[in-house]
């Protein structure tokens, strides 16, 4: 990601619609884990980084670029700068990996899943989020640094064959995925813009109701899953 988009970014999270409900999936994910040490691959201005701190975790922030991991530095998170296919940590160290929305940036996403699972104990968590189904490729995406969008299959196939064992992979931003096409066909960049205070109110209040309906096996514009080292 270009260090204007992690800017922009890290000045949009705290309040954008979209950053506060993933922060949201993200500690739902982790609420039945016994927290240790975790690692937050590819965490841009460290918004979730921050989230595992908040629950208890011994977390730290790892960025590839200089941009991000100065805004992460800056905010006073504990930061490594390196390389997500090429992981800087002895292996067995970990006992949870969160990758939201990093692994469509890397040509080689094999090898940061094998890295991932040699990083990890066993028993440790992957928790992962990408963008689902190449058909909404747009502007956008190009805009962003993104290499591929996944589908449920492309995703199994990369996490078990790297030896995973996976839950329940479920889709998210369902109910604004109609929208999401509709604007992505014209569109000339990226979705990361401020938005009116009533709109960003309108739009998270919709993908929050996601939350209580049973729409996680429909077609969304993200994949969210977590899969354990065995």
């Amino acid at each position: 990601m270009e260090a204007t988009e992690v800017r922009k970014l890290t000045e949009l999270e705290d309040r954008h619609w979209w950053y506060r409900e993933r922060r949201r999936l993200l500690a739902r994910s982790i609420a039945d884990l016994t927290p240790g040490k975790a690692l937050d691959v590819g965490a841009a201005g460290g918004g979730n980084t921050r989230v595992l701190r908040a629950h208890g975790w011994t977390a730290a922030a790892l960025e590839f670029g200089e941009e991000g991991a100065g805004v992460c530095a800056e905010r006073g998170l504990p930061v490594l700068r390196a390389d997500a296919t090429r992981l800087p940590l002895a292996p067995g160290s970990l006992d949870l990996v969160v990758a939201f929305d990093v692994l469509e940036h890397l040509d080689d996403d094999k090898a940061a899943a094998t890295g991932v699972f040699e990083a990890l104990r066993p028993g440790g968590h992957f928790l992962v989020a990408v963008p689902a189904d190449p058909r909404l490729w747009s502007a956008h995406d190009d805009a962003v640094g993104h290499v591929r969008r996944y589908t449920r299959q492309t995703l199994t196939e990369l996490l078990t064959g790297a030896g995973f064992e996976l839950g329940p992979m479920q889709s998210w931003n369902v109910l604004l995925r109609p929208v999401v096409a509709l604007r992505r066909r014209s569109s000339t960049g990226s979705d990361l813009d401020h938005l009116p205070g009533v709109v960003n109110f309108g739009l998270h209040t919709i993908v929050a109701a996601e939350r209580y309906l049973p729409v996680k096996n429909l077609p969304g514009v993200s994949l969210l899953v977590r899969c354990t080292r065995p």
